[in-house]
């Protein structure tokens, strides 16, 4: 495995640091699990996040509005999901609970969750759109829309119903 090479200055600490911000962007948490891979100074470590931070290159507020703009609109990933992805990146809750409420102002996520159901139950009745689904199916589309970071009070009723038919009326001789 690939090893990087141990770094001892604080320029070129800093160097390695821009250089890492250049392929995406990083939480403070991360840029500092990237960098105790290259050097075991802890001070040195803390001199270049603080210079980071000063020249504006990381900030944990704007990678998290960023991070949940981006998986909301393009992932349509629930706000759960988002919560939950930032807090293991290291984020701060400050941070992720008003950048997760501003992506969710921003998008429709009763339409995001009804695109998902759309285009689960095509997959699962194929060309025959007449063909009812199983228990099973609805439960794994249930779980489907819960990893994906969605409320459980959000899931519209036909996830739960779409599978019942209504019981045949017996006919009573009159």
């Amino acid at each position: 495995m690939f090893k990087p090479r141990t770094i001892d200055s604080e320029p070129a600490l800093y160097d390695a640091a821009v250089k890492i911000l250049t392929r995406r962007a990083h939480s403070v948490s991360d840029m500092k699990k990237a960098l105790i891979r290259r050097t075991a100074d802890e001070d040195l470590i803390q001199k270049v996040i603080a210079r980071l931070k000063q020249n504006g290159l990381i900030d944990d507020a704007r990678y998290a509005k960023q991070f949940a703009r981006q998986r909301t609109e393009i992932r349509h990933q629930g706000k759960y999901r988002v919560a939950r992805e930032l807090r293991a990146r290291g984020v701060p809750d400050q941070h992720i609970e008003t950048a997760v409420e501003e992506a969710a102002a921003n998008s429709d996520e009763a339409a995001m969750v009804r695109q998902r159901i759309d285009r689960k139950l095509k997959f699962f009745r194929g060309p025959h759109t007449d063909k009812k689904i199983d228990d099973k199916k609805i439960a794994s589309l249930y779980r489907t829309l819960l990893r994906a970071g969605f409320s459980s009070d959000t899931h519209p009723p036909r996830t739960k119903t779409s599978h019942y038919r209504r019981p045949p009326r017996s006919r009573v001789a009159r």
